[in-house]
């Protein structure tokens, strides 16, 4: 690849506080965890992050507020190599803040105080797109709705390609919802959004015994033009144009799942944009997701391209 491809991600920057925990607690349950974790996240600087280290020049915008915690994420995403001119102080506002439990499998669970990231306005989101240098768009839904569509709608207007991670799930398909999914090229999701987004008409959301592959394709009809659903330890299911599809999951020792679906679609992003047909750039992005539940926390855990280089080189031909 002579030169590498330009993503633009608008979407959320975080400091995560993470603690290992034997279980999840139950509900009013107090559980004694081991030691706590500080680290900068967010789904849209994870993303970016990712991408810049599968070999993507990355520009990012978001908003992180005016304390410590803000300095200390932008400097971080900074470092990486990321254009973060467009991710600004949000005066009066506290940085967003998730707090992560995880379990010795890897298993998560995390709530997210959005902070500083709900304070990016429609107009500041539209022009963060306005340049269309970029050969794609990534999104998330930690920033408001209004905002991603307003990027969206900018970047479609620049022949800009837009893929939406839609986490956190949407609680209803609003007007807002679903003007943005009309908008959007390739839709990620996993098995819980995916229900949010597509109701099982026997009430099994999320479980894995609905026909994946389907579900991808029936989401196709809120207006993305392809869709991949990821599936964790089962791999991923798509459809777009030439039908639908699934892609085995790579073995691997899961230690820590957060971030996963970040390296997932970071990976996925910077494949589409490089011109990889969708079923290929799902492969390249579940290797991706592999890599990272190997690594303990979020940016640590991102993987450079020559890991996912080396993974999908030494996956056996039969189950490529």
């Amino acid at each position: 690849m002579s030169e590498p491809v330009r993503l633009l991600v608008v979407g959320s920057v975080n400091m995560d506080l993470a603690v290992g925990v034997p279980r999840l607690p139950g509900r009013g349950e107090t559980v004694l965890g081991g030691d706590a974790a500080r680290s900068p996240g967010g789904k849209g600087a994870n993303q970016a992050v990712a991408a810049r280290r599968l070999g993507a020049a990355v520009r990012m915008a978001g908003r992180v507020g005016d304390d410590v915690f803000g300095a200390e994420a932008r400097a971080a995403v900074a470092a990486e190599g990321i254009d973060v001119t467009g991710v600004r102080v949000a005066a009066g506002a506290l940085t967003g803040l998730a707090m992560i439990m995880v379990r010795p499998d890897g298993e998560n669970a995390i709530a997210v105080a959005p902070g500083a990231n709900a304070t990016l306005g429609a107009d500041d989101a539209a022009a963060a797109a306005g340049g269309g240098a970029e050969s794609a768009l990534l999104l998330q839904l930690e920033i408001p709705v209004a905002a991603c569509a307003a990027a969206a709608a900018e970047a479609r207007r620049h022949a800009m390609p837009v893929v939406l991670n839609a986490a956190p799930a949407p609680r209803v398909v609003d007007t807002a919802t679903a003007r943005l999914l009309r908008l959007v090229d390739v839709l990620v999701v996993n098995e819980i959004e995916a229900a949010a987004l597509q109701p099982a008409p026997d009430g099994s959301n999320g479980s894995r015994e609905r026909d994946w592959t389907s579900v991808a394709a029936a989401l196709r009809r809120l207006g993305p033009r392809q869709v991949v659903v990821t599936l964790g330890a089962d791999g991923a299911a798509g459809a777009d144009d030439h039908g639908t599809f699934r892609v085995a999951p790579f073995p691997v020792a899961a230690v820590d799942a957060v971030g996963a679906g970040d390296a997932f679609c970071a990976a996925l992003t910077v494949a589409v944009a490089e011109g990889l047909p969708l079923r290929d750039a799902a492969r390249r992005a579940c290797a991706a997701g592999a890599l990272a539940v190997t690594r303990r926390g979020a940016l640590r855990s991102l993987p450079a391209r020559s890991d996912v280089d080396a993974l999908l080189a030494a996956e056996p031909t039969g189950r490529r």
